[in-house]
């Protein structure tokens, strides 16, 4: 399937076949190119490829044809222009702010955002002279009051990462554009069988592949999705600075595009189930599910996505003590910080994937001690439920 076909395919077709440019052998599947250089048949031809006047490979850090193929089948999904791999998800928001930002620049984030892009922007962006403000997600006149002269960047998750917070994108890319300023949504746990935000008027979608892409638990990736022109910058940066996809890493992804529709679909109505159940639980204050009636995001939800996901979070009774507790009591969910998986997993945000923010942080961003997460598997949904009943049963 060429690049210039992927428009009259449907999302499915394109998740499968999309991308796979084949070598003269005919392969039927996509190869791993396992090489860190590329041989020239003189040294005219060399040339003229390093110096971009003849297309082809140069060198894997930044030009690999496994590489490509996952890039091109990702933007078909997205239905944008291009796609640039990164070596993970954190490394694609880098490669953002290396790419747009300079000194003196304003960046707006929301507060809503998984705790090491909280610390990349206000730790390490912040030290080459970039001026960071923190915004609640949904407070749109916030976001206004924000806006400077210098603002460049609006960052968000939608959903968010742990609470399922929503944001109005259309309203959101409407204020960046404003000011000349750019959008970039991570839309991690929808991927795009369940959003695309640049249809919605974001210019920038950032993956952290890692998580639902693979959906194994498997390798490390990432990826900025977009314009062509406007991800020239981005490739620069993973071009010279080097925080680059491997081609192995890339076929994996490959593999996981092949089957994310049935996955995303099926980790969504597990979720749904969970979320339910633990919204009658006796011993659980609160659920955060877009996809319960009673979650503030849910009518936009619905507008902006077409499935809620399979991130469920829920507050229990008794504070951390409780939380680890249920935490501890599940049998086979397995306790680790990352998502996405065929297997559940379940943490506590506060100690783990938000551990390192301030207390005042925290609770500005809602992560509280009795707050647990669980990234809902492809296991029988009984069997979920009963995990995590052990625990729940106890506090």
């Amino acid at each position: 399937m060429s690049q210039q076909d992927d428009t009259q395919y449907q999302l499915d077709t394109l998740a499968v076949r999309a991308g796979h440019t084949r070598t003269f052998e005919g392969e039927h599947d996509e190869p791993i190119f396992l090489t860190s250089s590329f041989v020239y048949k003189s040294a005219e031809e060399a040339a003229n490829k390093f110096q971009g006047k003849e297309p082809g490979n140069i060198y894997s850090r930044f030009t690999n044809p496994t590489v490509a193929m996952f890039e091109k089948r990702l933007a078909a999904l997205e239905g944008a222009e291009r796609a640039v791999a990164t070596g993970s998800g954190m490394g694609a928001i880098l490669a953002v702010a290396m790419a747009y930002l300079k000194a003196g620049d304003h960046v707006i984030c929301s507060r809503d955002v998984f705790g090491s892009t909280v610390g990349l922007f206000e730790r390490y962006i912040a030290k080459f002279g970039v001026v960071v403000d923190f915004v609640d997600l949904t407070d749109l006149a916030a976001w206004k009051a924000a806006l400077r002269p210098e603002t460049k960047l609006l960052f968000i998750e939608s959903p968010s990462n742990p609470l399922a917070v929503i944001a109005d994108i259309p309203a959101l890319a409407e204020i960046a554009h404003s000011n000349n300023a750019l959008l970039a949504v991570d839309n991690t746990l929808c991927t795009p069988v369940l959003q695309k935000p640049l249809q919605l008027g974001a210019d920038l979608v950032i993956y952290s592949a890692t998580k639902y892409i693979d959906g194994q638990g498997r390798t490390l990736g990432g990826a900025v999705v977009g314009g062509h022109q406007l991800l020239e910058d981005v490739f620069g940066v993973v071009r010279t600075l080097g925080p680059s996809m491997s081609p192995f890493n890339a076929w994996v992804f490959l593999k996981g595009l092949e089957t994310l529709r049935l996955r995303m679909n099926a980790h969504s109505q597990n979720a749904q189930a969970l979320a339910e159940w633990l919204s009658a639980h006796d011993k659980v204050e609160q659920v955060y599910y877009a996809g319960l009636p009673t979650h503030v995001g849910h009518e936009l939800a619905k507008k902006q996505q077409s499935g809620f996901g399979g991130i469920v979070s829920f507050e229990v009774k008794g504070g951390r003590e409780a939380a680890w507790k249920v935490i501890d009591s599940t049998q086979f969910i397995s306790i680790t910080g990352n998502l996405g998986d065929a297997k559940s997993t379940i943490t506590h945000p506060a100690t783990t994937t938000h551990g390192k923010l301030s207390p005042e942080a925290k609770e500005a961003a809602g992560i509280r001690e009795g707050l647990i997460r669980v990234s809902v598997g492809l296991e029988d949904i009984h069997d979920i439920i009963a995990d995590l009943s052990r625990g729940l049963d106890l506090i």
